[in-house]
């Protein structure tokens, strides 16, 4: 088996885990990968015994039938970009705080990396979207699991947000800026700003305003199989665009346009693993001091 391994950077609490993960990979019959972003931080005496191959950005995995994200949620969202059309399977360890996609807490990884290695899990498909644009931001990294947005700069007054539907005008935004959620990212920052929670199969995106100048602007759910257009305007012709974690400055020139991409990602589910399980734990559902 040819395994992909890729973290953030730790601290000295976090290596002795480290280092138990990667002793743990090795008694299987592994081909371990690890990122070359990843391998910078592996420095300790203990990782030296550890025998891996390096990837990045610029030499796409082949073969591959697992990845894992080793850190928060923001680590498997740029594990995703790695991993991209192809799919694989990945699972996501929680060195993190909350965790909506990287379940794993530190507690069951040994027990989660043995279930992984027998085969007893599901795969939960989740939708990714893609943005297109006449100046060719992002690259072959034009697609999120999680939210697209468009916001102000820092220092800049308002900006104005004319969205299109299909072609069909939907409204002018006086905002700070706008979030087009998958169902998997209405829990990032679409929920912050007063968005909703949407099953991953719910076949939806949801458009969030952030900070509109009316309050009685709310945030609209619409189909995944919608087109959703954007022109921006504002007092600073300068705006910051998003995909998950990756950032962009780009003019009041740029065309966005947003729509469903053609593959998605396959967040590996172990036996006890549900949505509805991780909404309740991780937002503190059902619990009352009361009890």
């Amino acid at each position: 088996m040819r395994l992909a391994v890729h973290g953030k950077e730790f601290n000295r609490q976090s290596a002795s885990f480290i280092v138990q993960i990667f002793e743990t990979l090795q008694q299987y019959d592994i081909d371990l990968l690890v990122s070359s972003k990843f391998a910078q931080y592996l420095t300790q005496p203990a990782f030296r015994k550890i025998k891996y191959k390096r990837f990045d950005l610029s030499n796409p995995l082949r073969n591959v039938e697992i990845f894992i994200s080793i850190g928060g949620d923001g680590t498997l969202l740029e594990s995703v970009t790695y991993i991209g059309k192809s799919e694989i399977p990945i699972l996501g360890i929680n060195t993190g705080r909350l965790g909506f996609l990287a379940t794993i807490s530190r507690d069951e990884t040994e027990r989660a990396l043995g279930k992984l290695f027998e085969g007893s899990y599901t795969l939960d498909k989740r939708a990714t979207l893609k943005l297109q644009t006449n100046k060719g931001i992002f690259n072959k990294l034009n697609f999120a699991l999680n939210d697209f947005s468009v916001v102000k700069t820092d220092t800049s007054s308002m900006i104005t947000i004319h969205t299109f539907i299909d072609g069909e005008f939907l409204n002018s935004y006086w905002a700070d800026g706008i979030i087009v959620s998958t169902p998997t990212g209405s829990t990032g920052y679409s929920l912050s700003c007063g968005g909703p929670l949407i099953f991953p199969r719910s076949g939806n995106f949801v458009i969030t305003p952030v900070s509109p100048h009316n309050l009685t602007v709310r945030p609209i759910v619409v189909s995944d199989h919608s087109e959703i257009t954007f022109q921006v305007e504002g007092r600073s012709k300068k705006f910051l665009v998003s995909l998950d974690s990756r950032v962009a400055p780009v003019d009041a020139n740029i065309k966005l346009k947003i729509s469903k991409a053609d593959f998605g990602v396959n967040l590996i589910q172990l036996e006890g693993q549900h949505y509805f399980k991780t909404l309740r734990e991780k937002l503190n559902w059902g619990l009352d001091i009361r009890n």
